[in-house]
């Protein structure tokens, strides 16, 4: 048996499980999407969100990319950000990070990636930048990784804060809260990090005026 044929079969046991134990759950699901939640989060393979949130299927929207990233132009990101808020109404975002991320500690080094990923990997760089005195004060170069993870998630954060997706959302249906997270491999708990509520000012010159 091939790892792949692994997964259907495995499929099959999860699905006749949860019918034998919710009759009902497939037919929840196919009638309603209705998530409190819009998960941003990396994509390595140990940091399920469903997993470490202990959600089930439907409770929890999910976007995943390299190093749980909110970039302007990232028309993949906007566009779940814009159902999410704008359709599924979700009450909260999280940007969830981890420590041992592989694109953080890429993204301290100086080798050439090739060109598409030394072009993403820029994105955390420039948070690097921002706040190198304090990140090349730690000598210890894993809890400098550890630092700069908590601060790229909450930096994505302000990114959040800064569209008119989350801005036009804030000023007339007074939500989503946004929540920056840091979740720990070697023990599975997540540490907050930073929270904006709705209405929350920033930087004026990423304030829209007429939403």
């Amino acid at each position: 048996m091939t790892t792949y044929e692994k997964l259907l079969i495995d499929n099959k046991a999860w699905a006749k499980a949860e019918e034998e134990r919710d009759p009902d759950f497939f037919k929840r699901l196919t009638a309603l999407q209705s998530p409190e939640f819009l998960w941003i989060g990396c994509s390595d393979s140990r940091v399920p969100a469903d997993k470490i949130t202990g959600t089930q299927p439907g409770e929890i929207f999910v976007h995943r990319n390299i190093a749980n990233m909110v970039v302007h132009t990232d028309v993949n990101l906007l566009s779940v950000l814009d159902y999410a808020v704008n359709y599924l109404k979700v009450k909260h975002v999280i940007v969830c990070g981890h420590y041992g991320c592989g694109g953080i500690k890429a993204a301290m080094d100086n080798n050439d990636y090739k060109p598409v990923l030394n072009m993403w990997l820029r994105n955390i760089k420039d948070v690097y930048h921002q706040y190198k005195g304090e990140l090349d004060a730690i000598e210890d170069l894993e809890k400098r990784a550890d630092r700069l993870t908590e601060l790229n998630a909450m930096e994505q954060v302000m990114h959040l804060a800064q569209t008119s997706i989350i801005q036009r959302a804030w000023k007339n249906e007074q939500r989503p809260h946004i929540h920056g997270w840091v979740y720990a491999l070697k023990d599975g708990l997540i540490k907050p990090v930073l929270e904006m509520a709705p209405g929350t000012h920033i930087d004026p010159m990423y304030e829209y005026d007429n939403l």
